[in-house]
């Protein structure tokens, strides 16, 4: 018998993995689109102030604008994932399976804010946001805006492409639009919003991950014509995150700013994720011959900045 064998997995082990884990897991979108908020109390209310004035000529004195208030509320839930192990299994465990299980258990943990914000993202054509218009909208209007749409159109079928499989030039286009929709949006005072923008995630369903990073990456485009998005990199750095949240959307694609400090979104959380175990030497462990490990965390999302999203849908 091998030394090895005799080794047994303990319940402080277990708990200095769960902890490793949520140490290193991480999603990198999730701070690229979200306003992380330190929250202590089941519910926060957010103040949202409208822009400062563009410079006059200075007649007839100061004309001091006042700010726009707009306000919303998030509240905190409580989440947890839980994994019991019998006792045999933490003696028996030769070939690390209970490693695998509990690093599992931490990654779906720390997942689980990538989830409420794909959650939020399907929603948005038909959720509120700040302004009582949906998150993805045709006719967003906040003071001297105008009327503002983050919800477009392109028009791939008039390429004889289906609107399920764009190609490559199309998905090009396709995102060259978004931006360029994003730049027209004006303040409450009239003002471009994002005129300084340089830096944009696509989040994509998997069906388009191919077509959208060759998109944004290869030199050469159809016919060994220069690509559009990639000759534009002196412009813009536009990454790709596939989503297979996102696969219900058979025929569309979000484009987000990401380099501003106001978020599309908000991740609300009320103190990092806590380490549950119940060991082999708790009560609970010996009179249910079983360890029992989890994960807790309390927190939420919602929407903020819909100036930063554009939805667009292939037609």
């Amino acid at each position: 018998m091998l030394p090895m064998q005799n080794s047994q997995i303990t319940a402080r082990g277990v708990r200095g993995l769960i902890l490793a884990a949520l140490d290193t897991g991480n999603n990198s979108w999730i701070d690229r689109v979200a306003m992380r908020m330190s929250s202590d109390q089941a519910i926060e209310t957010y103040a949202w102030l409208g822009s400062s004035p563009a410079m006059r000529e200075f007649i007839a004195g100061r004309q001091p604008a006042e700010l726009k208030e707009n306000s919303f509320q998030i509240s905190n839930k409580d989440y947890e994932t839980s994994l019991k192990v019998l006792l045999k299994d933490m003696r028996r465990d030769k070939l690390g399976m209970i490693q695998m299980r509990v690093n599992q258990l931490a990654d779906r943990a720390m997942d689980h804010p990538a989830k409420l914000l794909s959650n939020l993202l399907v929603a948005g054509e038909a959720t509120t946001c700040y302004d009582g218009q949906y998150f993805f909208d045709t006719d967003h209007s906040d003071g001297d805006s105008g009327t503002l749409s983050n919800s477009i159109t392109y028009n791939s079928t008039a390429a004889s492409v289906p609107t399920t499989a764009p190609t490559t030039d199309v998905m090009g286009e396709a995102i060259l639009k978004s931006i360029q929709q994003m730049y027209g949006f004006k303040d409450d005072k009239g003002e471009p919003i994002n005129q300084s923008a340089r830096d944009f995630t696509v989040m994509v369903p998997t069906p388009f991950m191919g077509v959208a990073l060759k998109a944004t990456t290869a030199i050469l485009g159809t016919g060994g014509v220069s690509a559009t998005l990639p000759s534009l990199s002196q412009y813009f750095n536009i990454t790709v995150v596939p989503n297979a949240r996102l696969n219900s959307w058979t025929t569309k694609f979000v484009t987000l700013r990401t380099d501003e400090a106001a978020k599309p979104f908000i991740l609300q959380e009320e103190g990092p994720m806590d380490v549950m175990a119940l060991g082999e030497g708790s009560e609970y462990a010996q009179l249910n011959k079983e360890c029992l490990f989890g994960i807790d965390w309390s927190g939420n999302v919602g929407y903020a900045w819909w100036q930063h999203a554009c939805l667009t849908t292939f037609v």
